[in-house]
């Protein structure tokens, strides 16, 4: 299996899980939107809790150039710890929820 294929399937099958998680005092669900053609992989998160309506963004992550870009991680575990011990390396993972200027001090790929 080449690079590309091997890190969408790590990538789906990393974040597929994440639609079993229950929460203990809303009513949430957490959808999968993966757009192949773009190479593009979300969790979004909707339902209702005491505070009003829930819509947001639990993760993303694209890939971009043969670099997986993590672009939000709302997870307490943190999903790029799941995509390294699924076998990315850090050289191929880019941190993109940080500035480009602090990204050369994370231990990841800069772009």
């Amino acid at each position: 299996m080449d690079k590309l294929k091997n890190y969408r399937n790590i990538i789906q099958e990393t974040l597929k899980p994440y639609v079993n998680i229950s929460y203990a005092n809303a009513d949430i669900e957490n959808k999968t939107v993966f757009d192949l053609a773009s190479d593009r992989y979300l969790i979004v998160s909707t339902g209702w809790s005491k505070q009003g309506r829930i819509h947001g963004c639990l993760i993303h992550i694209d890939i971009i150039d043969g670099k997986v870009w993590v672009q939000r991680d709302g997870t307490e575990y943190g999903v790029t710890n799941e995509l390294l011990e699924a076998g990315i390396p850090k050289t191929d993972i880019v941190l993109g929820f940080y500035e480009p200027a602090v990204r050369p001090h994370t231990g990841f790929a800069v772009a």
